[in-house]
């Protein structure tokens, strides 16, 4: 749990920062990545997720694409969590995400900034934005994907 008061427009800021200055954006230069792409019947979002595993823990975690700001920002945010997590961690913080989401118990020490997400469950037409690129990572690790490169 953070040690400070995450206001609306604190959540707004993280989500903004994330959309306008993405960390994790790109598809990767170098071999070894696993892929799966995520797109929406209801949204502009139309995007590739692309995770490297290396001994069990994901080593890099990328996307690229189209999407609107709150996928941009959910699916940027998730990359930055997965890195340096062995592959039981990944479920258990996306199972902690998609609680969140949902409006049920949820352990908030493991979300960092998607904490920012916290009332998007509210918001109807939001929760598949919110939450594309966490189903289809925790798809691509359990499925294997397709090997990218």
């Amino acid at each position: 749990m953070p040690t400070f008061e995450l206001t609306p427009a604190l959540m707004r800021e993280i989500i903004m920062d994330h959309y306008s200055n993405p960390l994790h954006k790109g598809v990767p230069t170098e071999e070894g990545y696993l892929k799966t792409h995520a797109d929406s019947e209801n949204c502009i979002d139309d995007f590739d997720l692309y995770l490297k595993l290396d001994d069990g823990k994901i080593s890099d975690a990328r996307w690229d694409g189209v999407a609107c700001t709150i996928s941009s920002a959910s699916t940027d945010i998730l990359c930055d969590l997965l890195i340096g997590r062995k592959e039981d961690e990944v479920h258990v913080l996306i199972a902690e995400f998609l609680k969140m989401i949902e409006e049920k118990p949820y352990d908030a020490s493991l979300l960092e900034e998607a904490l920012a997400f916290k009332n998007t469950g509210r918001q109807a037409a939001r929760i598949h934005c919110a939450t594309m690129g966490w189903t289809a990572a925790d798809g691509l690790i359990r499925d294997g994907g397709q090997d990218d490169r």
